[in-house]
Parts: structure tokens; sequence; C-alpha cells
């Protein structure tokens, strides 16, 4: 269980769910209850499956590209650390693909539950290098079904966050929303920072046994 609720923290600190709240409100502000709450359910289902998906494909993706998983390491703490600098500067929509162009392209639209809220505004490029060195870390399937388990929680949560995002966005506002995306930036700085030293420390490894 301890390993269950440190993938679900940190995966839950990469996505950081309460970041993405102030888009989701001013993209659904003016839509009926029902429809929103049909959103928060489809945001989330695809959110699941984008994850699991990479999850499980991790392995062929590497092999696929030619890639190893220290190069993966490396790769995905730079892009926690550029993913946590912009939780900690309060640029969280930017930083994740979200500008004046993707609004107006979603406001447009009548299903954003896939784009842009599933992806990229909560699964990313942090979360999806995060669960591919996940899968290569861990060879047990016991410590993958785990992941899984932290996945299908993440979304869950996912799910309470967008459907009581207009409650919590007048209980916190910007300011209190920002704040915790500070700490998650922080949490997810350290996360990058751990990530580049496995992957440094295994590569002079087998460098210097060659």
């Amino acid at each position: 269980m301890e390993f269950f609720f440190a993938t679900l923290f940190s995966l839950f600190s990469i996505v950081d769910p309460p970041g993405a709240i102030p888009v989701y409100v001013a993209l659904t502000g003016d839509r009926p209850r029902a429809e929103r709450n049909k959103i928060a359910l489809h945001t989330s289902l695809y959110f699941m499956l984008i994850l699991v998906s990479f999850f499980l494909a991790g392995n062929f993706i590497l092999g696929f590209f030619g890639l190893t998983v220290h190069s993966l390491r490396i790769a995905g703490g730079m892009t926690l650390l550029i993913s946590g600098f912009g939780l900690m500067s309060g640029r969280f929509a930017k930083r994740r693909g979200y500008d004046k162009e993707v609004e107006k392209q979603s406001q447009e639209k009548n299903d954003i539950a896939f784009s842009p809220m599933a992806m990229p505004m909560l699964s990313g490029p942090g979360s999806i290098s995060y669960l591919i060195t996940q899968y290569n870390q861990h060879e047990l399937w016991n410590d993958r079904l785990m992941i899984v388990a932290a996945i299908v929680a993440v979304t869950v949560l996912v799910w309470a966050c967008l459907r009581v995002a207009p409650f919590l966005f007048k209980v916190f506002g910007s300011g209190g929303l920002n704040a915790i995306a500070r700490i998650m930036g922080f949490i997810v700085i350290s996360i990058g920072v751990q990530f580049i030293v496995d992957g440094l420390v295994h590569l002079v490894t087998e460098m210097g046994v060659k």
C-alpha cells in the first residue's frame, strides 16, 4: 500500500487537477449542470484511457524509437522540471499547451472532454513519461497493477475535482488554486530532479561497466 500511495501522490502532483479548474470553469460556465457533469465524466474516462494506454505500451514505444529507459528518465525529468516551474510560476495552462488560439477553438467546440481537457490539460508529457519510466522500473506485474490502480484512483480524483469545480473556484479563487499549484510544482520539480539523477547514475554505471 505504501508503493500505491507514493505513486498516487506523485501522479496526482504531476497531473494537478486543481490547476485545470479555472480553464474548466471558463469553458463550461455557460453550460447546464447536467452537461457539465457529462463533460467531467467523459474527461476523466479519456484521461484514464490515455494514461493506461501509454503505460502499457511503454516498452513498445521505447523499442520502436530505439530509446533506453535511462534516456527516458533524463528526458522525463527535464519535462517534469519544465512542468514544475510552470506550476510554480502560475502558468499552468500555458505550460500545458493551452493558449489563446486553443481557447478560441475550444469555445467553438461542443465536446471539450478529450481536447483540451483530457489532453493536454490533464494528461501531458510529464505524466506520460513518468508512467513509461515506472513501467520499466517495476518489472513485477503486482507492482504494475498497483500503478494501474493508482491511475484509476487519480481518475476518480480528477472526476471529483471537475464535478465540484465551480464550488472549489468560488471557495479558493484564482489565488488559492495558484497557491496549491505552486506546492504541487515544488513536488513535481523534486520528482524531475530525482529522475535526472537516477538516469545519469545508471547511464554512467553502464558506461563504466563497458
